[in-house]
């Protein structure tokens, strides 16, 4: 079985650029360029942490949070040990 964990996210949308702030507390925060409008933070969220990760886009999928800052992302190919090493903070 593939390993898989979920992240806590405070996501921050209509940044200038997106980039990987820090650790705050469990929660990941990330600014985020695209607009919270239609879901194109959620998705530009997800591929742009899939991209941070070395991932496929597909292996990064929003599992709560839809409409609010907090989200909880669900990883697959990695363990919560594995995102932080790669993430480096």
């Amino acid at each position: 079985m593939d390993p898989s964990c979920t992240l806590p996210i405070k996501a921050i949308p209509n940044a200038p650029h997106s980039e990987v702030i820090g650790w705050l507390g469990e929660a990941l925060k990330i600014k985020i360029h695209a607009p919270a409008l239609d879901g194109r933070a959620n998705d530009a969220l997800c591929e742009f942490l899939a991209a941070e990760l070395g991932l496929p886009r597909r292996a990064v999928a929003l599992a709560h949070g839809d409409k609010s800052r907090r989200k909880l992302v669900r990883i697959s190919g990695l363990t919560l040990a594995d995102v932080r090493s790669r993430l480096r903070l």
